[in-house]
């Protein structure tokens, strides 16, 4: 079973933009609306040899009697479940936020190895400014700007100190479902699998 990277936090700090940016492919919609991404997104990533499976997730909003939001809400507490590493993102430009003070209990309770990451430090001001998050509770906090990648190198290599075991690229796939293509002669099977193929081939590491 592949180790699994969790992105967690409150709406509109920078998930999926960090989540496409480890996956190296823009396969999370990223808008400033929230409530955008609503289920569990996968992606394989790769650091310094290590493979791993990173899962975006929405925007966790404690209390909420919205449907949507109940909804996300179970979503995000499956992730934390399944995850050998949670990334709790939060917003440098914002600042620590009653939202994030009442997810950060949620999250604590998952009792996994915990990485805060405060997003949006694309500036020197902004990178101090991040220190404010050590009153989470956390012992690590990495300012980050997942928009132009900025301090994702050293927080991926905490990262990979932190997965319990290094499963091969192809143990890392184990999840992936298997889908055959079939049809009589000559639609072109053959011709969608290379294509297919090739798609993934650009997105290796």
């Amino acid at each position: 079973m592949t180790n699994i990277v969790a992105i967690v936090g409150r709406p509109n700090v920078g998930k999926s933009t960090l989540f496409n940016r480890l996956i190296e492919d823009r396969q999370a919609i990223m808008d400033d609306q929230s409530g955008i991404t609503r289920d569990r997104l996968y992606g394989e990533a790769e650091w310094t040899g290590r493979y791993f499976t990173v899962v975006d997730t929405g925007g966790y909003v404690v209390g909420s009697e919205d449907v949507f939001e109940e909804a996300i809400r179970k979503q995000v507490e499956i992730a934390l479940l399944e995850a050998s590493v949670v990334l709790f993102m939060v917003d440098c430009r914002v600042g620590q936020t009653p939202l994030d003070d009442e997810f950060a209990q949620v999250i604590r309770r998952s009792q996994k190895p915990v990485l805060v990451v405060a997003n949006k430090a694309d500036e020197a001001m902004k990178t101090h400014l991040a220190a404010e998050f050590y009153a989470l509770g956390w012992e690590k906090v990495f300012p980050i700007s997942a928009e132009n990648g900025l301090g994702t190198g050293e927080l991926l290599d905490e990262v990979v100190q932190l997965l319990p075991d290094a499963p091969s690229e192809e143990e890392s796939q184990e999840h992936i479902p298997k889908i055959a293509i079939l049809g009589r002669p000559n639609v072109g099977k053959s011709f969608f699998g290379q294509c297919t193929y090739r798609r993934r081939a650009k997105h290796r590491y």
